[in-house]
């Protein structure tokens, strides 16, 4: 796999980075590929939505609660009848294609930085 473009430091400022506290997960019947609609508390920032193609790995139920790491300041995007507001980030396993979500080492406060 080969490295993508270089970018500046100013780049990469530009981009908010995030953590949150999924608050609830549930299928997304009219996503093209298996997904999932999540509702992720970012504390100031508030309630943010998200679609998020992880169904090989986690369970609704194994969702809620759990603390990611997530780009809050993309354009929202309209994914069949749902607006996704930010975009959790995960590890792309290679062999299979299976999404690994990132998350803090230890409990953060909702809406902190990443830097």
């Amino acid at each position: 796999m080969s490295r993508k473009d270089f970018i500046t430091i100013e780049d990469f400022q530009k981009i908010d980075i995030r953590t949150g506290t999924i608050l609830e997960a549930k299928p997304f019947p009219k996503a093209r590929k298996p997904a999932y609609q999540l509702w992720i508390d970012f504390g100031e920032i508030g309630v943010l939505k998200s679609s998020a193609q992880i169904t090989d790995l986690y369970q609704p139920e194994m969702l809620t609660g759990m603390q990611v790491i997530a780009v809050v300041n993309f354009l929202p995007k309209q994914i069949g009848n749902f607006l996704s507001e930010c975009l959790i980030l995960g590890v792309v396993n290679e062999e299979n294609k299976e999404v690994i979500l990132l998350q803090p080492e230890r409990k953060t406060t909702n809406g902190n930085c990443i830097a």
